[in-house]
């Protein structure tokens, strides 16, 4: 499998270098953005996932003191 990821990225990249500089320039931009929404609705799933935990009760709240007490134990 790492072979194969290894070659699609090498494919890829051949295919990229064959664009202009404009063109790699906008498809940065475009890998970019795109990664950055993903981190975001990643970021927004988390979020709503340790808000459930929390309601249920899985989750507590303290400061770092108090966990290390709660450790200590």
């Amino acid at each position: 499998m790492i072979a194969t990821k290894t070659s699609s990225l090498q494919t890829a990249l051949e295919m990229v270098e064959q664009l202009s500089p404009e063109d790699q320039a906008e498809l940065l931009k475009i890998i970019y953005r795109r990664l950055v929404e993903q981190r975001g609705e990643r970021l927004v799933e988390e979020v709503a996932e340790t808000r459930q935990a929390y309601r249920i009760g899985q989750v507590r709240r303290g400061t770092v003191d108090e966990l290390m007490a709660e450790l200590v134990r």
